[in-house]
């Protein structure tokens, strides 16, 4: 299945976790790649995932700071410089930050994971959205979370932060449809990734895997999702399939967010 044959996917966050995933299962499907990422390391890691995966994908790398204006037009700017367009944006850059209560978390906290889980989706749309206007075509998938539909409890910045998202996916889907653009956003659950790793080592840094298997049990599947789960609705959501999808913010959850 090549739904993305000579399509061009730029995916911020492409040096670990959801964003490699996807990277790895939109190159099986001949998608064309920008792959973005404050970790040069970590891009390294993933070009060589994808050469594994599809040894003829064309991938290009940028490292970047997705907070920063100026990296943000950038790898804008090397992505057309490379491919010439833009078909598909996985906006997908984040981190959790530290856990704490709301009167704990710090100004300077809830700073840093704003700029990085809400601004720079933002400023990737300004400048990604102005490319596909110009094509008159484009697919974007932001990466919202459950965090993002409700509350999660000692994470006030990132709560904010992914509620944000899903206002700015909604408001922005329906400005530019008539554009042939179509914009959504995931909202990932208990996935096991580099960041939820590290969730549960702030819960319980001596048995972090305890605390995870105590975490999912409320969960209706009893388990965490796999990032390969994530990239196949992120490939869905990107290709023609989801052609009549917009403004759509999709849990992926295992069902968690909605259980009483």
């Amino acid at each position: 299945m090549n739904r993305f044959s000579e399509r061009v996917v730029l995916i911020t966050g492409g040096g670990s976790g959801l964003g490699r995933a996807a990277a790895v299962r939109l190159a099986t499907e001949g998608a064309k790649l920008s792959l973005v990422d404050v970790s040069e390391a970590g891009l390294a890691d993933s070009v060589s995932a994808i050469a594994e995966a599809a040894p003829e994908a064309e991938v290009l790398t940028v490292v970047a700071d997705v907070s920063k204006e100026e990296d943000v037009d950038r790898y804008v700017a090397e992505t057309i410089a490379r491919f010439a367009r833009i078909d598909g944006f996985f906006n997908n850059a984040g981190i959790e930050g530290k856990q704490n209560l709301t009167e704990n978390f710090s100004a300077a906290e809830f700073d840093k994971v704003v700029a990085i889980n809400l601004r720079g989706v933002f400023l990737g749309l300004e400048k990604v959205l102005k490319v596909m206007r110009e094509q008159g075509s484009g697919m974007v998938v932001n990466t919202a979370s459950v965090g993002g539909i409700r509350g999660v409890g000692n994470q006030s910045g990132y709560a904010a932060a992914k509620h944000g998202v899903v206002g700015l996916t909604r408001n922005s889907g329906i400005e530019y449809a008539e554009y042939g653009i179509r914009i959504n956003a995931i909202a990932p659950g208990a996935i096991w990734t580099p960041m939820v790793e590290n969730s549960m080592k702030q819960v319980d840094a001596a048995d972090p895997r305890g605390a995870a298997e105590q975490f999912i049990q409320g969960n209706p599947t009893k388990r965490f999702g796999e990032a390969p789960e994530i990239a196949a609705v992120v490939a869905f959501l990107l290709s023609d399939d989801a052609s009549y999808v917009n403004a759509a913010v999709l849990p992926i959850d295992g069902g968690q967010s909605y259980k009483y």
